[in-house]
């Protein structure tokens, strides 16, 4: 086993050991960070595995050529509008946002849309826009919105297009 490995299974392990501990002992801040953690595990195995049944279908239907054309580099601007439109129907977070991405990537999107996908992800889910502007006003949002998508585009193109200057390729392995 490698040295690393040992040194995470312990980490974990620690982790886990002082959640009981601050259980049995009533210490209070343990016992709540055991109750975030458990809520948390909960939802994400709710989502999931439906999200990744999704995503295996999307594997196997949705043709490489389709993707290519209309997320790949001769896309254009169309991409990047396609993505963001993507990801706001995207429920679940950026743990999500990763293996559609992935997916996306392995069938011909370029990275610059790969990362206007996940950007925009964070950005402008729709449950997370409704109830930002039932709080803090659709004006805040509305502004939100044409601040941060220009940016995240033009960062965006101008990773991506570093990246590919530079040959950068994704493995299966990484």
């Amino acid at each position: 086993m490698k040295r690393s490995t040992i040194i995470t299974v312990f980490i974990i392990a620690g982790y886990f050991v002082f959640l009981g501990v601050a259980w049995l002992m009533g210490y209070n801040p343990g016992q709540q960070i055991w109750h975030n953690f458990t809520s948390f595990a909960v939802e994400m195995f709710k989502i999931l595995p439906g999200a990744f049944i999704l995503i295996g279908l999307f594997e196997v239907w949705v043709k490489r050529e389709t993707v290519e054309k209309h997320l790949g580099e001769k896309s254009g601007f169309k991409g990047y509008l396609w993505v963001i439109l993507l990801s706001g129907t995207l429920v679940g977070g950026l743990y999500l946002a990763f293996p559609v991405a992935y997916s996306l990537y392995s069938k011909g999107a370029k990275l610059s849309v790969i990362f206007t996908y996940l950007g925009a992800a964070a950005i402008c889910r729709v449950p997370m826009t409704v109830f930002e502007a039932s709080f803090l006003g659709i004006k805040f949002t509305v502004i939100r919105w044409l601040v941060s998508l220009p940016l995240v585009i033009i960062t965006s193109m101008l990773l991506g297009n570093y990246l590919a200057r530079r040959g950068y390729k994704l493995s299966a392995g990484e």
